[in-house]
């Protein structure tokens, strides 16, 4: 899974034709959001096939700005402030993180400045949480 970052005209219909255009290609959206960001919107979008979905939404005007690699990480959804803890263990680590959102099976998806290092928080992480 990788993260696309596109940049929508914010008017009618743009985030409509996204999704038909991926669709229409067999792309599945498998987590992301769209943020207003004035004249354009940023979308961050979790899909499998990036570079398909880059070459089809070119085809309609849609511009894939950045293709990156996700940390898929699991927080214990019962026990409060999982999100400031996971990301203060990247912060110590001196891990920026770019970009975080929710997929479709809630899971955390995180873009980061230093994949090495969040692979290896996100992996200590999930030792002390879940055992794995």
């Amino acid at each position: 899974m990788k993260d696309i970052t596109v940049k929508l005209s914010n008017v009618p219909g743009m985030l409509a034709l996204f999704g038909k255009t991926l669709g229409a290609n067999k792309i599945s959206l498998e987590g992301g959001g769209v943020f207003d960001n004035g004249v354009y919107s940023i979308g961050h979008f979790l899909v499998e096939e990036a570079e398909q979905a880059r070459d089809v939404l070119a085809q309609v005007g849609i511009e894939v700005t950045k293709i990156s690699e996700v940390l898929i990480q699991r927080l214990r959804q019962d026990v409060p402030g999982q999100l400031g803890l996971f990301c203060q263990k990247m912060a110590d680590a001196g891990v920026n993180i770019l970009v975080q959102y929710s997929d479709h099976d809630h899971q955390l998806i995180v873009v980061v400045d230093d994949f090495d290092k969040g692979m290896s928080v996100s992996k200590a992480w999930m030792k002390d949480n879940f055992g794995e």
